[in-house]
């Protein structure tokens, strides 16, 4: 009798814990749709003051970054952010400059909180009982929004451009070597990527995807085995405080599933924020709740064990 009321009532103590997780993960899903809204709304705002300045080239911009899909979003927007940095703010009315002023500080208010909210959102979703008990249900899966910050909303906003290679290695199961990093910035929010990094002033992109293979992973390639450039991707990304205009061109190879990866060439920015490495499947990566770069690589991983048409791809 007694055995029978202690597991009553560890069963209902820990249908209360799950259900209290439960109730949390929702009210960050709604939390994360009500930040996406307001930081909606704020671009909306920003893209109307800018039509309102009766410049040409802006209002195109502005009607680009309004009308883009959510995968084009950043892209569109941070090429307007861009424009406007260059716009000479003296020669506007002082009433259109404040309220100019005025919407790009609730762009950058909104966007901060809501990539906060994403933060919290996936730092629950990571955990264990979520995962195995499938608590997120239907419920998609929330991602950053990334869009270049002015230290102030007059100043203009620079990016930095980064081209850079980079190298899908796969094993002999269709498996991608992935590693696991952070930003300085946040190093709370962890992301996946595949092997690859900057190129260096006059480097052809075959040789960089080369180099940073063997640095990154002790794997010495010959530049005839690289597949590609099999895709291109865009991105305005913010590391340690910088931001970047980003411009990744990715190369294939296949190695040995017996692989031992050799980090010991990594540079002092890849010591200090990536934290481990793992080979990857693409059911795995279907089903991880983890941020992985590029966002499509699940569904183009499978397409590699295929022979190469020779089109370079644009993915996310």
């Amino acid at each position: 009798m007694t055995t029978a009321l202690v597991v009553v009532l560890v069963t209902l103590l820990l249908s209360a814990w799950i259900l209290a997780i439960a109730n949390r993960l929702d009210r960050l899903h709604v939390r994360t749709d009500a930040a996406w809204a307001a930081l909606d709304a704020a671009l909306a705002r920003r893209a109307v003051v800018t039509r309102a300045l009766l410049d040409p080239e802006l209002s195109a911009a502005a009607s680009r970054a309004e009308s883009a899909s959510r995968a084009e979003r950043e892209l569109a927007e941070n090429e307007l952010s861009g424009q406007l940095g260059a716009l000479d703010r003296t020669k506007l009315p002082p009433a259109l400059a404040a309220e100019l002023a005025d919407a790009e500080e609730r762009v950058v208010l909104a966007r901060r909180v809501y990539n906060d909210a994403v933060r919290d959102t996936l730092l629950q979703r990571r955990r264990r009982i979520v995962r195995w008990l499938r608590l997120a249900g239907t419920a998609p899966q929330p991602s950053y929004f990334e869009i270049a910050e002015p230290a102030s909303p007059s100043d203009a906003v620079l990016l930095r451009p980064r081209p850079s290679a980079r190298v899908v290695l796969t094993d002999a199961s269709g498996r991608v070597l992935l590693f696991q990093g952070f930003d300085p910035a946040r190093p709370q929010e962890l992301f996946w990527f595949t092997v690859g990094g900057g190129v260096e002033d006059g480097e052809e992109l075959r040789d960089a995807a080369v180099r940073e293979a063997f640095e990154e992973t002790g794997l010495k390639l010959a530049p005839e085995s690289l597949l590609g450039p099999i895709w291109r991707r865009r991105a305005v990304f913010s590391f340690d405080g910088e931001t970047f205009d980003a411009e990744e061109w990715f190369f294939h190879a296949t190695v040995d599933s017996d692989l031992v990866v050799d980090t010991s060439g990594f540079n002092d920015v890849e010591e200090t924020t990536i934290s481990g490495y793992r080979w990857w499947s693409a059911a795995e990566l279907e089903s991880t709740e983890d941020t992985v770069y590029p966002v499509q690589l699940a569904e183009l991983l499978p397409a590699l064990a295929t022979e190469w048409d020779g089109q370079l791809r644009t993915v996310r």
